[in-house]
């Protein structure tokens, strides 16, 4: 099976939506190759560290933001600790995930992501967000996009 690349340039957005597209992520049979050009923040940072591992990779420019999730709710009081009680559970479990994409432990994601967070290309790469920093030079044009040229010369000659 072709890997499946899936470009990131992402604010981020919905926490249930992009938890939608993790699992997706993770079910699909080919490996999800991640790559960040310009922005991979919140839910964007979320989905690049959920790559197959060896395949999350960014741009030099690229820049990844983490933090803890966010939530907005208003009505009775015993309605907003049913919703504070979600968001902390969401909460609970991205930093599980991205605990469990960096093998960092889950305190320490934790209090990483208390604030805003933001990486370049390398730091995230250091803390274990990303594996691979790409270079112009590395990459080839493709009709299904840009990749490594790894293994992938045979391909390009004939455009």
């Amino acid at each position: 099976d072709k890997d499946i690349s899936l470009y990131i340039n992402s604010p981020g957005g919905s926490v249930y939506s992009g938890l939608a597209i993790y699992d997706t992520m993770r079910y699909v049979k080919p490996d999800v190759q991640t790559i960040c050009f310009g922005v991979a923040m919140s839910m964007g940072s979320l989905l690049l560290t959920g790559g197959a591992e060896g395949k999350r990779l960014a741009l030099p420019n690229a820049r990844i933001l983490i933090h803890q999730p966010t939530s907005g709710f208003e009505g009775q009081a015993s309605d907003i600790e049913i919703h504070a009680r979600e968001v902390l559970a969401l909460r609970e479990r991205v930093d599980e995930i991205y605990a469990r994409h960096t093998g960092r432990p889950v305190d320490e994601v934790h209090d990483d992501m208390d604030r805003d967070r933001f990486f370049t290309p390398e730091e995230a790469m250091d803390y274990g967000l990303i594996d691979r920093v790409l270079e112009t030079h590395e990459l080839t044009r493709l009709p299904y996009g840009f990749v490594p040229e790894e293994g992938r010369e045979e391909e390009a000659e004939g455009l």
